[in-house]
Formats: C-alpha cells, structure tokens, sequence
C-alpha cells in the first residue's frame, strides 16, 4: 500500500514530498505511517535529506543514496518558504566556468542553515542577507527548474566568497571562462548589491586575466564609491604587497590560474 502510494506520486511526475502530504494520502494513524516511511527508506526506496522532506528514488539513484541536490532543492526550499539560489561553484558550473563538478551543491540563502548530506550527496548552504534581491535565471532539471544566480551575480559572488570557492587560483580560473557571460552593464549593476570591495577585486582580476573591456563600466562605479583599499586576498597580510591604484588593490597574492 505504501510503496504503491510512493509509486503513484513518482507516476505523477513528483519527485519529492512531505511527511505531512504523505500522512494524508496513507489515511493511517501517524505510527502506521512513520513506520511505514522507515521501512521505505531502509529498501532504498526513498531518502530523507531534511526532516520531515523525502525525495524519490529510482533504480539509477539508488547507489547514491539520493537524487542531485537541483532536483529537491527547489522543491525543499519552497516547503521552507525560503528565498534561495544555486550559486558559487554550482553556479559557476551550469555558466560552463567548473574545469571539474564541485563535490558539494551550493546554495545562497538569506537565513544560516545547516550543510545537508544525503546518501553520497552534499549541500552546503551559504548565508548571504540580501539573498532574494540577487538576479537569477532559471535552468531546467528533470524535476522542474531551479534558480541559478546570472554570470554578472556569480562572478561578484565567486570573488567576495573567495573561501567557499577553493582559493584565489580556482577564483581566477573561473572568471576566465565566466567573463565571456559577463554582459559589463549588467555588471554594474549587480555590483550595488554587494560590497565595494567586491568590484574592486573583480575589476582587478578580469583586468589581470586580459578581460579589461569587460571591467571598464566597473571601474567607473568603482571611482565613483571612492573606497578605501582592499587587500585581493583578504585574509592575507598586506605587509609589504604593492597597490593597484585604479582599483585600489592591495596585490597582497599571487594569482596562477589553470588555463
């Protein structure tokens, strides 16, 4: 009964579902259905990657435990009522700027949350405030779609979450691939949503890579913020390094990007 229900939502099209929607199908009392849920998740017929929030496995999803986290994070974080987007590394992939798939799904979001691994699969949630107001575009999955944060919005992110994104190096890496997305406009724009010094060392780095036509709007809007200066590594020591002026700089790293 309670695997043919499970099979009739998948039958659907549904790839995920509530505890709560599942309880009121089942029509069983709530230890009938909990149980019923633990036995289904034991025989890999489903997974749980939040509390209360299962996805669906099919054969080919089974030897991972889980299915890819852009299938069930749009559905998990409408349940959660949360604003959210694919960003980062994540983002950065679907723009064609991943020289190889991060071993974890990034995601942005306005409140802290907890990393989520299910099966072989892992989620790391990233807190940034002004989350909802960051441009997105909508790539299709399997499962429906999901919000990817735009070229312009990824590259700003990659460099202001230059921990998250496996160091300077992979930073550069990306926006060499990225700047040819990166419409210079639109750049300037986005930029308001962020930090000064997050243009700043953007501006730097597309200038360093050869992409200086597509800084050049950025560099206004830089001088005209007048910041103070930023050090491109920020949790380097500046001692000693040398400053860009155009984009006040403190070149405190050396870059070498795999190109």
């Amino acid at each position: 009964m309670y695997l043919g229900l499970v099979d009739s939502l998948a039958a659907q099209g549904r790839s995920c579902f509530t505890y709560q929607e599942f309880f009121s199908l089942a029509g069983s009392s709530e230890v009938a259905v909990k149980s019923a849920l633990h036995r289904l998740q034991k025989k890999g017929e489903i997974a749980m990657p939040y509390r209360g929030f299962y996805v669906i496995l099919l054969p080919m999803h089974r030897i991972v435990g889980c299915v890819p986290a852009a299938q069930f994070i749009p559905h998990l974080m409408e349940h959660l009522g949360e604003v959210y987007y694919a960003g980062l590394l994540s983002a950065a992939e679907y723009h064609g700027a991943a020289h190889q798939r991060p071993q974890v799904f990034q995601v942005m979001v306005a409140k802290v949350r907890r990393a989520i691994t299910c099966g072989n699969v892992r989620v790391q949630f990233i807190y940034r405030k002004n989350a909802a107001a960051i441009p997105t575009e909508l790539r299709n999955t399997t499962a429906g779609s999901i919000k990817v944060s735009t070229p312009e919005a990824t590259a700003l992110d990659v460099v202001g979450y230059v921990g998250h994104c496996a160091g300077l190096d992979n930073v550069a890496t990306i926006l060499t691939e990225l700047s040819e997305r990166i419409d210079p406009q639109r750049l300037v724009e986005v930029a308001e949503l962020s930090p000064v010094s997050y243009a700043q060392r953007l501006g730097y780095l597309l200038e360093f890579l050869g992409e200086g036509e597509k800084a050049t709007m950025l560099a206004d809007y830089v001088r005209r913020k007048r910041p103070v200066p930023t050090a491109l590594s920020p949790k380097t020591s500046m001692k000693g390094s040398k400053k860009d002026s155009r984009w006040q700089v403190y070149v405190n790293a050396e870059i070498d990007p795999d190109i």
